[in-house]
């Protein structure tokens, strides 16, 4: 009979080899085991939102777990980034934002509640959207040089409205003000949500803002459309002129991107790039995009990191151009 102190070494070494030869599973094999929240940094109604709540319930059935949005407005986008920046690196808390945020925002706040570079992991490029330039009915131009010629001739008497201070929409005006030598009030609110309605209602001039924003209105005959932000027309306005074709080089049309909290596991972050990237390219969510303005592209998390780099140089150097200060 062998010693019970010769079985037991050797009992223990079995068990070890035993757990070894179990497959374990890797975190994108686990992922996700609970629900997912969509982190939007502006208010329901602007394109950011409208592109969370069509891509959401596919995403969910892709996943397999529900995907929430949440929106969380304030400080240009600065609320929302501070929630997933405390968040955990693990891919439950996601923020699906526009480009120039994370590129503008530094440069027109003076106390950061986060790093826009080393905070955040890029996931999926989603599209590319323009914006419109709108003018409400009031207002007697009807063209782009119409409206030049009339800013020109009252200096800081016309003024437009805007999402928030750093947000695309102030940005693109600034470097428009700046390209054409207008001088065009400011006039910040919070979210497209309240930008609109005062367009409407004849309290600003203009704004820029997506095509769903604008496009009852202008059925209406509320606002008119002068121009587009971008360097090609948009086939829902294609007689609407693009600002690039007067202004050599000036294209806005913004990246709609999908970021994760640095430091979530690459296999994570993989996974959910590839579902955002079947998402975008179904045609029931390619035609709603579209209609919302948004050129699908899905892209990997690394042509995002190359879009934003692209992005960040050009709107920056606008931001510069234009004098944006810090507030």
């Amino acid at each position: 009979m062998k010693s019970p102190h010769i079985l037991k070494p050797f009992s223990a070494a079995l068990v070890a080899c035993l757990w070894m030869a179990i497959p374990m599973a890797s975190p994108a094999q686990e992922f996700p085991s609970k629900p997912i929240r969509l982190v939007v940094p502006y208010s329901p109604g602007g394109l950011p939102d409208t592109v969370a709540r069509i891509i959401s319930q596919r995403l969910s059935e892709g996943l397999g777990q529900p995907v929430v949005v949440e929106n969380k407005p304030g400080g240009s986008g600065a609320v929302a980034a501070s929630v997933l920046a405390q968040a955990p690196a693990d891919g439950y808390s996601l923020m699906l934002t526009d480009g120039p945020m994370l590129a503008i925002t530094p440069l027109v706040m003076k106390k950061m509640t986060y790093d826009p570079v080393k905070d955040f992991a890029p996931v999926a490029l989603l599209g590319k959207a323009p914006l419109l330039l709108a003018v409400n009915a009031s207002v007697k131009a009807n063209t782009l040089d119409e409206l030049i010629q009339q800013a020109k001739a009252n200096p800081g008497t016309m003024n437009y409205g805007s999402s928030g201070l750093g947000s695309i929409h102030h940005l693109t005006a600034e470097a428009m003000n700046h390209a054409l030598g207008i001088k065009v009030t400011h006039v910040p609110f919070k979210g497209s949500a309240n930008s609109i309605p005062a367009l409407v209602g004849e309290q600003v001039d203009m704004a820029f803002a997506s095509p769903p924003s604008l496009m009852g209105f202008v059925k209406s005959g509320k606002v008119k459309l002068i121009a587009i932000n971008s360097s090609k027309r948009t086939p829902l306005a294609p007689t609407v002129p693009t600002l690039g074709e007067r202004i050599p080089g000036f294209d806005f049309a913004f990246n709609v991107a999908v970021l994760a909290k640095a430091g979530t596991p690459q296999a994570i972050v993989d996974r959910l790039s590839t579902e955002f990237a079947k998402v975008v390219r179904y045609p029931d969510v390619v035609q709603k995009l579209e209609s919302a303005g948004v050129d699908p592209i899905g892209g990997t998390a690394e042509q995002l990191a190359a879009a934003l780099r692209s992005e960040a140089k050009r709107v920056q150097n606008a931001a510069k151009a234009a004098d944006l200060k810090a507030e």
